[in-house]
C-alpha cells in the first residue's frame, strides 16, 4: 500500500513538474504579450500628455510653435537670461565739440538711464565707432540722446539699420555736424524723419515753452489728450514740420493763448515730437531733451507714460486705453452761454436752438434776483450755474492776492445756492468762478453744498475735463478751451461777422486735431446780441461737419463720470495673444463705450474670444493702417468684469 501511494505520488510529482514547465512557458508567452500592451498604452498615455500640454500651453498663449517650446539654448536663454534690446549710442564725436569740461551730454544719458531702469528695461551704452562697425543690428532700438554728431559712416549705418526693421529713438538735431565741426545740415533729420525744420527755440523767448501733446496715438497713451508740458528753453528746443505721410505729428508748440497769426498753420510748423516709419523700421522723435521736462509731480509723471508708450511702440508692445468720446467721435464740443448785462438776449440763442443745445447757462448771483423774470421766460428747462465771486487771483504764481478762505468759500457757495434754490425752484449744481481760478477749497466748499461741476478758466494743462474726488464725492472740471466772444469781439476788435466766423473756427480745428472738448463759450452782451448771432449757427454747423460729439455740458458729465469708471488692464500672454480685462467697479452701468488697443505690430487673422464660459464678447473691428483694434462695449453692469482673449497670426 505504502508503495503504491509513493509510486502515485512520484507520478503526481512528475505530472506537477511538466505542469511547472508549461506554466513557465505559458508564462513567458504571457509576458510578451502584456509588454506589447504596456508599451502601446505608454505610448497612449504619452500622446495623450502631450496632447494636453499642448493644450494647456494653448488656453494660456494662444497658438504656440513647437520649437518655441523645446528646451534649446535660445528658449533656455530667454527664460534665464532677458535679452537686452536697447542700446545708447555715447556719442564721443558730439562730446567733443561741447566746451570744455560740460557734463551737458553725460547728464543727458544718465537721464535716460534712469528711465530705462524704472521701467526695467535691459541696455547697453555704444560708441560711435561701435556704430560704424554696425553694432547697433543687434539691438531693437538704439536711443541717440543729442546726437547732434555723427560720422558719414554712422548715418550710413543707421539708415541701413532702421530701413531693414530696427527702430530709432532720437532728440534735437540729430546728425547736424560732421566730427571736425562743420555743419553737415538737415539732410539725415529730412530724410529719415520725413520732418523739415523750422526753427530753434530762443531761450531769449522765455525760460520754458508750453508743448502740446496730442491724443489717440500710441505714443501718447495714458497721457490726458492735450496735456501741456513744460519744456525748458536751454536746450534751444526745435520746431519742425511734417513733409511726409509716413510721420505723424504727436504735439506742438504754438500756444494759442498766447501767440497770433494762423492756428493751424502754426500748429503744423510747430511739431515738438513725432513718430512713424522708414523703410522697414520705425522711429520716434522729441524735438527737446529729456533733461529739458520741468515741472510738478504730475508733469513727471505723464512725461513718463508718454516716454514709456513711445518706447512700446517701437519695441512692438502693445499698450491699451479708454478712448475719450463715444464711438464714433474723435473730439467734442459744447456751448456755454454767459448772461451778463442785456439778459434779454438769451431769447437770440434759446430761439434759434432751444434747449437741447445747451443744457446749461451761467448767470451772476448777484443779479439772480433781477435776472430772474428772463431765466424763466427764456431758459425754462435748462440748468442754472452761478457766477460766484470766490476770490481774485491774477495767475497760479501770483502771491499777491489770494482766494477766499475755506470758511468764507463754503458760506458764499452755500448762501448763493440757498437763495437760487429758492428763487428758480431747482437744484443748483454747477460753479463759474467770476476771475476763472479756484483751488482745492472750493473743491470742498462745493462737495459740502451740493455742486458737482465747475467751469473755469484754470484748467490750462489739458483741452479735456477732468474728475477731482472731495470727501468722496465727485466734481468735474471743465477748462475754457477756446477764445470766447470777449476774446475775439473786444480785444481783437473782429467786428466783422466773417472775421469772427473764421477765428472760432480756427480753434475749432485745433481742437479737433489734438483730439480734445470744444468749448464755446459767448455772453448776451456780445455773440448773443441779434447782429451777432448767426456767427454762432455757422460755428455750430461747423462743428457738426466734422467727426466730433456735439453734446451738452450735462451729457458730457454723466458721460465722463461713468467712462472714468471702467478700469482696463492687459497682459501680452505670447507672440500671439493678448489678454484684455475690462472691469466696472462703479456703482452704475456704464454704455457705449470703446477700448483702443495699439497691437503696435502687423498682424493677420485676428480672434475675439474669452477664456470664461459665457462671456459677452464686444463688437470689434481692426485698422491696419495703425495696427489698433477697436473694442466696442454696449453695457457693463456695475461691479462686471469681462475677459477678453485677442489672437493674431504676426506677419513678421
Amino acid at each position: 500500500m505504502a508503495l503504491k501511494f509513493f509510486k502515485k505520488r512520484k507520478k503526481k510529482v512528475k505530472s506537477s513538474k511538466l505542469s511547472a514547465d508549461n506554466y513557465e512557458n505559458t508564462a513567458l508567452s504571457g509576458m510578451r504579450v502584456n509588454i506589447f500592451v504596456i508599451l502601446i498604452g505608454g505610448a497612449a498615455l504619452f500622446i495623450s500628455a502631450v496632447m494636453f500640454y499642448l493644450l494647456i500651453i494653448k488656453g494660456v498663449f494662444g497658438e504656440v510653435k513647437v520649437d518655441e517650446m523645446t528646451p534649446s539654448k535660445k528658449n533656455l536663454e530667454a527664460v534665464i537670461k532677458k535679452k537686452t534690446e536697447v542700446a545708447i549710442l555715447y556719442s564721443k564725436y558730439t562730446e567733443n565739440l561741447l566746451e570744455e569740461g560740460s557734463t551737458w551730454l553725460v547728464d543727458n544719458i544718465s537721464t535716460w538711464e534712469k528711465f530705462l531702469k524704472s521701467h526695467k528695461i535691459p541696455y547697453k551704452i555704444i560708441y560711435d565707432h561701435d556704430v560704424e562697425l554696425g553694432a547697433e543690428k543687434q539691438y531693437k532700438v538704439l536711443i541717440m540722446p543729442g546726437s547732434r554728431v555723427l560720422s558719414d559712416k554712422e548715418v550710413s549705418e543707421i539708415k541701413l539699420y532702421i530701413k531693414h526693421g530696427g527702430s530709432l529713438f532720437s532728440t534735437g538735431g540729430p546728425a547736424t555736424f560732421s566730427p571736425d565741426g562743420k555743419w553737415a545740415g538737415w539732410k539725415f533729420f529730412n530724410e529719415v524723419f520725413g520732418l523739415k525744420f523750422t526753427k530753434e527755440i530762443d531761450p531769449e523767448e522765455g525760460t520754458t515753452k508750453i508743448h502740446t501733446v496730442r491724443g489717440n496715438l500710441p505714443i501718447t497713451t495714458g497721457v490726458p489728450t492735450g496735456y501741456t508740458l513744460d519744456i525748458a528753453t536751454w536746450d534751444r528746443p526745435i520746431y519742425a514740420e511734417v513733409l511726409e505721410p509716413r510721420t505723424i505729428q504727436a504735439s506742438y508748440w504754438y500756444d494759442f493763448r498766447r501767440e497770433h497769426g494762423l492756428v493751424i498753420e502754426n500748429i503744423q510748423k510747430s511739431a515738438g515730437s513725432a513718430f512713424g516709419r522708414y523703410g522697414k523700421g520705425r522711429f520716434v522723435w522729441y524735438g527737446f531733451e529729456l533733461n529739458s521736462v520741468i515741472g510738478t509731480q504730475e508733469d513727471y509723471i505723464y512725461f513718463d507714460r508718454f516716454f514709456s508708450s513711445s518706447l512700446d511702440w517701437l519695441l512692438h508692445l502693445p499698450t491699451a486705453e479708454i478712448v475719450d468720446w463715444p464711438p464714433p467721435y474723435k473730439s467734442a464740443a459744447v456751448m456755454v452761454p454767459i448772461v451778463t448785462s442785456q439778459p434779454e438776449n438769451l431769447k437770440n440763442f434759446t430761439g434759434i436752438f432751444g434747449t437741447g443745445d445747451a443744457s446749461t447757462v451761467f448767470t451772476s448771483a448777484e443779479k439772480l434776483q433781477q435776472d430772474r423774470k428772463y431765466l424763466i421766460k427764456y431758459a425754462a428747462g435748462l440748468n442754472i450755474g452761478l457766477e460766484l465771486d470766490i476770490g481774485y487771483v491774477e495767475s497760479f504764481e501770483d502771491t499777491t492776492n489770494s482766494l477766499y478762505s475755506i470758511d468764507e468759500q463754503n458760506e458764499i457757495l452755500r448762501n448763493a445756492k440757498m437763495e437760487a434754490d429758492s428763487l428758480l425752484g431747482i437744484d443748483v449744481k454747477k460753479l463759474m468762478p467770476t476771475y476763472g481760478y479756484f483751488d482745492k477749497n472750493t473743491l470742498s466748499a462745493m462737495s459740502k453744498n451740493g455742486f458737482n461741476l465747475i467751469f473755469t478758466d484754470s484748467l490750462t494743462d489739458r483741452i479735456i475735463p477732468k474728475t477731482e474726488i472731495f470727501d468722496g464725492n465727485k466734481i468735474f472740471i471743465v477748462g475754457n478751451t477756446a477764445r470766447d466772444d470777449y476774446r475775439v469781439i473786444r480785444d481783437f476788435g473782429l467786428k466783422d461777422l466773417h472775421f469772427q466766423e473764421y477765428t472760432y473756427e480756427e480753434d475749432v480745428d485745433r481742437v479737433d486735431f489734438t483730439g480734445g472738448l470744444y468749448v464755446f463759450k459767448f455772453h448776451t452782451d456780445e455773440q448773443l446780441k441779434s447782429a451777432n448771432i448767426p456767427v454762432i449757427r455757422k460755428v455750430v454747423n461747423y462743428v457738426r461737419s466734422k467727426n466730433m460729439w456735439f453734446t451738452t455740458l450735462d451729457e458730457l458729465q454723466n458721460w465722463w463720470f461713468k467712462r472714468g469708471g471702467v478700469e482696463i488692464n492687459f497682459t501680452v500672454r505670447g507672440k500671439r495673444r493678448i489678454s484684455i480685462e475690462v472691469s466696472n467697479p462703479s456703482k452704475q452701468a456704464v454704455e457705449d463705450f470703446m477700448v483702443k488697443v495699439y497691437l503696435n505690430k502687423a498682424i493677420s487673422d485676428l480672434k475675439v474670444s474669452s477664456d470664461i464660459i459665457n462671456t459677452k464678447l464686444p463688437a470689434y473691428t481692426f485698422d491696419e493702417a495703425t495696427e489698433s483694434v477697436y473694442l466696442t462695449f454696449d453695457k457693463l453692469d456695475a461691479g462686471d468684469t469681462r475677459s477678453i482673449l485677442l489672437d493674431f497670426v504676426n506677419k513678421r
